[in-house]
């Protein structure tokens, strides 16, 4: 059983820095759905999976590192895993939307640091504290704004990647 939506901003608010690929493979085995690291390792080389933000050394000699991977990668799994029970293929997949998916989470990151950096000059500005409760205000409402457009996006892209259905004769 796949993740609902609800499930996934939990799932996504538990791990704001992110999950090894272990950690995301057990989620989806828990749910009874087929997942294991060679499956996910080949998502992340044909490009439907973001590879790893960052790297963390296992302790222990020879040991190596794990790669973490953002939260949103569960989110994205669940979607390709929605595709192809759908009947969709890898190709189909890499072809659909999941093209744009790159560029929408770009644009996330892009917002979340503009925000973070209005965020820390608010905090050093000396200005009136009614004027810094109204730009709060401006800048609460832009992050919702900005959430509701990232949103709208990825069901845009969801309408552009489901499976056409077959016209019959005109």
């Amino acid at each position: 059983m796949l993740f609902t939506p609800t499930e996934i901003e939990r799932l996504e608010a538990a791990h704001p820095d992110g999950m090894t690929s272990r950690e995301v493979i057990e989620l989806f085995r828990s749910r009874g759905v087929a997942m294991s690291e060679a499956t996910f390792r080949k998502y992340v080389q044909i490009g439907l999976l973001p590879r790893s933000s960052r790297r963390i050394g296992e302790k222990g000699k020879h040991k190596g590192s794990k790669g973490i991977y953002p939260a949103g990668v569960v989110r994205r799994l669940n979607l390709i895993k929605k595709m192809m029970n759908e009947g969709m293929t890898l190709e189909e997949i890499q072809n659909s939307f999941l093209a744009f998916r790159n560029d929408i989470e770009a644009l996330q990151e892009a917002l979340e640091t503009l925000f973070q950096g209005f965020e820390r000059h608010l905090e050093a500005r000396r200005i009136s504290d009614e004027r810094k409760r109204s730009i709060a205000r401006q800048f609460q409402e832009s992050r919702r704004t900005a959430a509701t457009l990232v949103k709208r996006l990825e069901r845009i892209g969801s309408a552009i990647a489901a499976r056409p259905i077959a016209e019959g004769p005109g």
